[in-house]
């Protein structure tokens, strides 16, 4: 199962919103096969694993061990449960059961009402690690929120007048791009998207290009600014206009209503599963504030200081978890 966990892993920043899931199959001691699910809307581990086998007459003698259980029904691919049984495997051991309302628990009574041997539990712990994002999107109907923001040794992300800095050094700006290849989204508020003017994309990490999320309540951001370039799908949420172009999406929210839950409930029924939020103080302070998050990143460089600007967010209910160095910053790693 270790084994397969570590395969699963491979298909980061390529799955969702799917999960990333791992097979492996063993005969006498054995692995005779394995494989991941590498990409949405592609074949699934089981898939992959099974068609990885050289001799397909030892699968009826064999065991497999899964990640997640086997859908039972026909989405982008037809079931694995079906596979599983279509290939008279002998028992199969997973690690988490699946929460999505289409398989939760009838993948394993279609294996069991084949007489196939089932255990489940296996390692449950580090597979719910693994698919965070998506038992989280499942369990609490919006998206895995990662917090992440740079500040200086004295406690400020920006310069005054929200003149932007250069806080990070090179590796800390690499491990950012590896968060954002790791996550669906990406979110900025207004004053960052006009005052840095990012691209929000994983130049300096291999992985795909996330969906870039901008809100911009009265729609006053120049068209000019990178985040409209048409390169990546990009979401503006707004209270002036409902419209849709080519990788441009303006949704429209209710001024009368929470502005953070709606934002929340959109991308949700969208299938977004995991945020990562690079936004200022505002917008990081108020998804503190509401508990609307579930890890965060802290990148302190350990030498710049300013004395005057921006303040960083202030750390309301997280605990610290982890901390290492990368270069002049220092990484602090909270989970809520």
């Amino acid at each position: 199962m270790r084994r397969a966990l570590e395969l699963a892993k491979l298909g980061s920043g390529y799955t969702a919103p799917n999960p990333m899931v791992g097979c492996v199959i063993e005969h006498n001691g054995q692995i005779i096969g394995e494989g991941w699910h590498r990409n949405y809307g592609g074949p699934h581990a089981e898939v992959n694993a099974i068609a990885s086998v050289p001799d397909k007459s030892l699968l009826p003698e064999s065991r497999v061990y899964v990640t997640l259980e086997p859908c039972s029904h026909f989405g982008k691919t037809p079931p694995c449960a079906d596979l599983l049984i279509n290939s008279s495997v002998r028992d199969v051991v997973i690690c988490n059961l699946d929460p999505n309302p289409l398989v939760a628990g009838r993948g394993v009574q279609k294996l069991l009402d084949a007489g196939i041997k089932v255990e489940a539990g296996l390692l449950e712990q580090e597979g719910w690690e693994l698919n965070k994002r998506f038992f989280t999107s499942h369990s609490l109907k919006r998206p895995y929120i990662t917090l992440k923001w740079a500040e200086t040794a004295d406690g400020f992300v920006a310069g005054p007048d929200c003149q932007p800095l250069h806080i990070s050094g090179a590796l800390a700006k690499r491990f950012v791009h590896k968060l954002r290849a790791e996550e669906q989204a990406i979110m900025v508020g207004t004053r960052t998207a006009l005052h840095d003017n990012p691209r929000l994309n994983t130049r300096h990490w291999s992985g795909r290009d996330p969906i870039r999320i901008v809100i911009d309540r009265q729609l006053t951001l120049p068209r000019t600014l990178n985040l409209f370039d048409g390169s990546q799908p990009t979401i503006v949420y707004n209270y002036k206009k409902q419209e849709e172009r080519e990788n441009l999406h303006f949704v429209q929210l209710q001024e009368q209503e929470p502005l953070l839950p709606q934002v929340m409930a959109d991308l949700y029924k969208r299938n977004v599963i995991s945020v990562l939020v690079e936004g200022g103080t505002y917008l990081l302070q108020s998804l503190l504030q509401e508990n609307l998050w579930d890890e965060a990143f802290v990148l302190k460089n350990t030498t710049l200081t300013i004395a005057n600007g921006i303040k960083a967010p202030t750390m309301v209910y997280g605990n610290l978890v982890e901390q290492q160095t990368l270069g002049t910053d220092e990484l602090l790693h909270y989970r809520l």
